[in-house]
């Protein structure tokens, strides 16, 4: 059937994807979110200006807790490297990493906060200039078998995705998503580079996601961004965001969400509490190995 794409995160490159219509066989019907969401603000000034507002004050959080979080960052290295009773150590080792999950925490509901007062305060899906684009979108996505999300600009990609409510368009559906459209359908969004040109290299929360996708953080691309051989690195990153799964998802790998597990992963990797990084195996057979194999005669 046909397939909705969303390639907002590509910007002002987003109608061209020649590609992925080929690619897609001219199934594809391309949402045009980033297109969209500048015909409104260029319509409505009054919201575009609101927009604007909210979102400098989305970058001047983005900024105080990212220099927070390199001091504690650079804090719990440094604690690392001293010298004590192994359980002074994995003391001190928690309390950074408790500091660093609150500061996540925080962060990531002061973005919640600021979105939630932005459409409740504008009521976007009554505003004319806005409620007209959604209804469109809904009735091209209600004649689709799934939903496409492509990669690009993390931020802008987010930013049109929930200014369209796609979060509730996409409940139900098969959606495919890659790159920083993977990133986008998790319940956070984590910016990473371990090895960036300028700056530490701290992994830092950016906002939350659509959240179709619970209790996983998805690291796409590692090949260029990650240390993954570095397991004392993989291991703070683990624990930080544990419970949830840190899912690494190399060029070509892919996994499927289906009924609440990650099901049929093909080259994905997982991160380790030991900071190792593994095969990524379904849920099930994990449930499977932890009852136990079954005895002689018995059957799985």
């Amino acid at each position: 059937g046909r397939i909705a794409t969303i390639t907002a995160g590509w910007q002002e490159r987003e109608s061209e994807d020649d590609e992925l219509r080929a690619h897609l066989q001219g199934r594809a019907i391309n949402l045009e979110l980033h297109t969209r969401g500048e015909r409104i603000f260029a319509e409505d000034p009054e919201l575009r200006d609101a927009h604007r507002e909210r979102q400098d004050v989305l970058r001047h959080r983005q900024d105080f807790y990212r220099i927070r979080l390199e001091y504690e960052m650079e804090c719990d290295r440094i604690i690392s490297q001293r010298t004590a009773p192994p359980e002074i150590l994995a003391e001190q080792a928690e309390l950074s990493n408790q500091a660093v999950r609150e500061l996540d925490r925080a962060h990531l509901a002061n973005c919640v906060m600021q979105h939630t007062a932005f459409k409740e305060g504008w009521r976007l899906h009554e505003r004319p200039s806005v409620a007209k684009h959604r209804a469109e979108i809904a009735r091209i996505v209600g004649d689709c078998e799934a939903i496409a999300i492509a990669g690009g600009h993390v931020a802008t990609l987010l930013n049109r995705l929930t200014l369209f409510g796609i979060d509730e368009l996409a409940a139900g559906r098969t959606v495919f998503a890659w790159s920083a459209g993977a990133m986008a359908v998790s319940e956070r969004v984590v910016l990473f580079h371990d090895d960036p040109p300028q700056g530490p290299g701290v992994s830092e929360v950016l906002d939350a996601g659509l959240g179709l996708v619970p209790s996983a953080v998805f690291f796409p691309e590692p090949e260029k961004r990650l240390r993954l051989a570095d397991k004392e690195r993989m291991h703070r990153l683990h624990r930080r965001f544990a419970p949830a799964q840190c899912v690494v998802l190399p060029a070509r790998s892919r996994v499927t969400f289906r009924e609440g597990e990650l099901t049929s992963p093909e080259g994905v990797l997982k991160i380790r509490p030991s900071g190792d990084v593994a095969v990524l195996e379904p849920e099930r057979r994990r449930a499977q190995d932890r009852e136990g194999r079954p005895g002689k005669g018995q059957k799985r």
